[in-house]
C-alpha cells in the first residue's frame, strides 16, 4: 500500500515537472496519462524533448542515463520513468 502511495506521488511529481521542463503551456498533469505514450502518437515529445526528459532526471533526481540505448524504454511513459527512478535509488 506505502509502494503503491509512493509511486503515485512520483508520477504526479513527474507530471508537474515534465510540464515545467518542457514549458507545456497547454498541458495540465491530469492530461498525461500514466502510461500513455509520452512520444509520437501519445503527448507528441520529440528528440530535443528527450534530452530536456534526461535533464529532469539529472536535476531533480539525481540520476543519469548511463546507457542511451535504455532512452525509449525509460522515457516510454510517466509509469516507465517513474520505476527507473525507483529501481535506481534502490540500487544507489
Amino acid at each position: 500500500m506505502y509502494l503503491k502511495y509512493i509511486m503515485e506521488k512520483l508520477m504526479a511529481d513527474l507530471k508537474a515537472q515534465i510540464i515545467q521542463q518542457l514549458n507545456l503551456q497547454e498541458v495540465k498533469p491530469e492530461d498525461i496519462g500514466d502510461d500513455q505514450p509520452l512520444f509520437k502518437e501519445g503527448l507528441g515529445l520529440d528528440s530535443i524533448d528527450a534530452l530536456e526528459l534526461i535533464v529532469l532526471l539529472q536535476q531533480h533526481h539525481n540520476i543519469r542515463v548511463a546507457n542511451p540505448e535504455d532512452g525509449p524504454n525509460i522515457f516510454y511513459s510517466v509509469r516507465t520513468m517513474a520505476e527507473y527512478i525507483t529501481e535506481q535509488k534502490k540500487n544507489a
